[in-house]
């Protein structure tokens, strides 16, 4: 179960990172796809700030706290990004009910395996 726990957190939190660094390396399609979806590009800075830092968090995970809050941040972040890309039909909803899965995966099996005191 450790084993599993480790392989879904850090497939989850690499997604993570590696999308908010696509928002600094390919701006301009990402920026165009923000539009498509209907959201303001100017969220695409802080947003990848907070999934590189929300990753870090999960990575760490020492501090109950912050640990809960990333995993929300998270959960709320890909829950609209599933609904915008189904509202569009662009099928790109599969990617983030994909995240959805890894991030419910390790929250729960880090429960068991990590226990916040």
């Amino acid at each position: 179960m450790k084993y599993t726990y480790w392989i879904v957190t850090v497939l989850f939190c690499a997604m993570m990172v590696v999308t908010a660094a696509m928002y600094f390396v390919n701006y301009d399609e990402f920026s165009s796809e923000f539009i498509k979806l209907g959201f303001p590009t100017w969220l695409m800075y802080p947003l990848a700030a907070l999934k590189i830092l929300g990753a870090a968090v999960i990575l760490i995970r020492n501090n109950r706290s912050l640990v809960e809050w990333a995993y929300a941040g998270f959960v709320f972040n890909i829950l609209l990004a599933f609904t915008a890309h189904l509202t569009i039909a662009d099928g790109d909803q599969w990617t983030a009910l994909t995240a959805l899965l890894l991030a419910l995966g390790s929250y729960f099996l880090g429960n068991k395996v990590r226990p916040l005191f």
